[in-house]
């Protein structure tokens, strides 16, 4: 299971890392242009925010535990990019966009059974 958890963690690492330096890279309006469009509802700086808090969830999913410092940070991120993914579903819902919801759901569940797992028997 601890290998599970870990290919799971990887994975909504860089799921994670990707989207967020996307967000925190590129302007506003291009992320709308590309398809992001609830970017527009939102001001520059929280869609940047959303982009550093992705960033810093990612790293807290995987860097604590290789360098074991402070390892009980890798639940709390994943509990943290659940939440994330808990309000995207309803920024989504609002917007009536029904396959953002889906991919939103399923990265929440995955940041859960991370957050589970390593809250519980597989803790480091």
């Amino acid at each position: 299971m601890n290998v599970v958890l870990w290919i799971i963690a990887g994975i909504l690492a860089a799921a994670f890392l990707g989207a967020g330096l996307m967000k925190i890279a590129q302007p506003k309006q291009k992320l709308v242009e590309s398809g992001m469009g609830w970017a527009g509802d939102f001001g520059d700086g929280a869609v940047k925010a959303i982009g550093v808090v992705e960033v810093l969830g990612a790293l807290g999913l995987i860097l604590p535990a290789v360098f074991d410092i402070a390892p009980v940070l890798v639940p709390l991120a994943a509990t943290g990019l659940a939440l994330v993914m808990a309000g995207a579903a309803v920024v989504h819902g609002r917007r009536k966009e029904p396959q953002m919801i889906v991919a939103n759901l399923v990265l929440l569940a995955l940041a859960v059974f991370v957050a589970w797992g390593r809250f519980g028997t597989y803790a480091f």
